[in-house]
């Protein structure tokens, strides 16, 4: 890959922010905080103050998205390919056998159970609230 000093002005303003900022975290090898990397890529691309505050937060959100970088627990930005992420693989534990073991087949049942027999219910006795309930026909709201 080129060195970033080596590539002509013109051809780095045909870059984007993240391909110059790959190419910045590349070279120095170690990882960066956002301003820092962006403060150089505005340097390299010879961007005034003004641009680097007006397009800090696009540079953010772009470094989010992208998948070649990674944000670490400090603030610091850097290549994801320089960090391996740890995969746990849990063996299977050795399960009792069944045979060995008696399983109850009828429970007695206890208070907590619940209980429901319909000779039990009594009947709902609503009549009352529909008292005052008056049934429409269609043909005589038309009226």
């Amino acid at each position: 890959m080129k060195k970033l000093k080596s590539i002509p002005k013109e051809e780095l303003e045909l870059m984007g922010y993240d391909d110059i900022a790959y190419l910045i975290l590349e070279e120095s090898k170690k990882k960066m905080k956002i301003n820092d990397l962006f403060k150089e890529i505005c340097d390299a691309l010879e961007l005034g103050q003004d641009v680097f505050e007006n397009h800090i937060a696009d540079f953010f959100e772009m470094l989010t998205i992208d998948q070649k970088f990674i944000m670490l627990n400090d603030g610091y930005w850097d290549l994801r390919v320089r960090h391996s992420e740890k995969v746990v693989i849990e063996e299977e534990e050795d399960f009792e056998e069944i045979d060995d073991i008696e399983v109850e087949t009828e429970s007695t049942p206890t208070e907590d159970d619940a209980y429901y027999d319909e000779d039990e219910v009594e009947e709902d006795r609503g009549d009352d609230d529909l008292k005052d309930l008056v049934v429409i026909d269609e043909e005589d709201e038309s009226m």
